[in-house]
């Protein structure tokens, strides 16, 4: 079974024109239409599929400021209020909480690195705090293990991935946007090197600006227009349990197992960090700047198997924009989850929580998480092509800041002072190997 997700309708009429034209309609590109539509531009949100159906509902839901890279902690603040400000505005609930995150730990080495970032994160502003032994057995009483230590982030929360994309989607239609789905962007038309429209399967529809939101499908549709954009793909495989556990806090995460409550009551169980990586042409072009982080990571990543390259999302090849391309072959990615990454998942979240061996299955899948080298993101409007704004390679983040993302898309696109610095967000940095921090979450 597939990760949940709730389905929303949309008007399937293809609008002539539009002041932006946005591709792909995960958390992120659902973001950057709301905020583009809320400040009143002509929107259209194009999605090939479902609102959110691939990795944006296929996530954990945690939306932290806790043990982000220094690159996107300011994202990540600014993207907890506007988890409130857009759930007030659209009316609808996006399962968004402030229910604070536990960590726990009995490895000194991890307390000592949450205690560094701590030192950084709290002269940001941060609520952060360490917790000694009794603390982290209070805290984490539901595990009825000692610990060492951990850390407890309070203003940090969680959201709904079931819900989020589809309701922010409500919002951007609320705000007079239009959104249409099973509806593939095959290509970006240019005139003098300048964006003038996008070719999609139903027609043209005639734009000065796009903005690339397709998560792991934005390096193949970017090499189309000559962008080299260096992107690989990890699999991740996790599952969810029904309601009915009692007494476990809302968002756990320990080395074994993580576990974050879902809106409906049951849990979704995963292992952080680990993933499938799935051989394909990009991944075997990208290799070299990939190096550092499969080094940093080799413990975590295990080579995957061929679903990547059959489903054809990241793919070298050119293709013709009046054929039917990658994305209509493959409306929504769907890849079979890691059979051991689930069991052991199961085995490590029901010893470390007892209150889950009673507690059934209720859905397993797995999702491409789309990465670039250093694991901070691109949202950069200067691509290499006037009018075209890609926002992508998220590295499993962009569920948490995509409000913030979404944002800063519009900010940059309106013309407003952004709500952080974008520097770190260029796409110009990948101009060489970058040996960055990669984090895991």
């Amino acid at each position: 079974m597939s990760a949940p997700l709730n389905t929303i309708r949309t008007d399937p009429t293809l609008p002539a024109e539009a002041d932006v034209v946005i591709v792909g309609a995960g958390i992120v590109g659902v973001s950057a239409a709301y905020w583009l539509a809320r400040g009143g531009m002509k929107v259209v949100l194009l999605e090939k599929g479902s609102v959110g159906a691939e990795q944006s509902s296929r996530n954990w839901g945690w939306c932290r400021q806790q043990n982000r890279d220094a690159r996107e902690l300011p994202l990540s603040t600014r993207s907890l209020s506007l988890w409130e400000d857009m759930t007030t505005d659209i009316g609808e609930t996006l399962g968004f909480k402030r229910c604070g995150l536990l960590y726990l730990t009995n490895d000194q080495a991890e307390l000592d690195g949450w205690d560094r970032w701590g030192i950084f994160a709290r002269g940001e502003g941060v609520d952060t705090r360490m917790l000694s032994p009794s603390e982290a057995a209070r805290r984490g009483h539901a595990t009825q293990k000692k610990w060492l230590g951990g850390v407890w982030s309070p203003s940090d929360g969680i959201a709904d991935p079931s819900l989020a994309a589809p309701m922010i989607a409500k919002g951007v239609l609320k705000h007079g946007g239009h959104v249409i789905q099973n509806c593939a962007a095959r290509g970006v038309e240019l005139s003098a090197g300048a964006v003038c429209g996008v070719i999609t399967e139903r027609g043209t529809i005639r734009t000065r600006q796009v903005v690339m939101a397709g998560g792991v499908w934005a390096r193949s549709f970017l090499n189309q227009l000559g962008i080299n954009f260096p992107q690989a793909s990890v699999r991740s495989s996790i599952l969810s349990v029904k309601p009915g556990a009692t007494g476990l806090p809302d968002a756990l995460h320990t080395t074994n197992a993580s576990v974050t409550k879902r809106g409906d009551g049951g849990y979704t169980l995963a292992i952080s960090g680990n993933g499938r990586v799935d051989p394909t042409p990009g991944i075997l072009k990208c290799t070299v700047q990939f190096l550092p982080m499969f080094a940093k990571r080799w413990r975590q990543l295990a080579p995957g198997g061929l679903q990547a390259w059959r489903y054809g999302f990241d793919t070298n090849r050119k293709w013709s924009l009046e054929q039917p391309t990658p994305m209509e072959t493959t409306r929504i990615l769907d890849p079979r989850p890691d059979k051991n990454t689930l069991r052991a998942t199961l085995e490590n979240a029901q010893a470390l929580l007892p209150e889950l061996k009673n507690a059934a299955i209720q859905a397993q899948w797995a999702g491409y998480i789309d990465s670039t080298p250093d694991g901070v993101p691109i949202i950069d409007g200067n691509s290499g092509i006037s009018g075209l704004l890609v926002a992508a390679g998220f590295s499993g983040h962009g569920f948490g800041i995509g409000p913030g993302a979404g944002h800063l898309v519009a900010d940059i696109i309106l013309g407003r002072t952004p709500i952080t610095e974008i520097k770190q967000y260029k796409l110009s940095r990948f101009k060489r190997t970058s040996w960055g921090k990669v984090s895991d979450f």
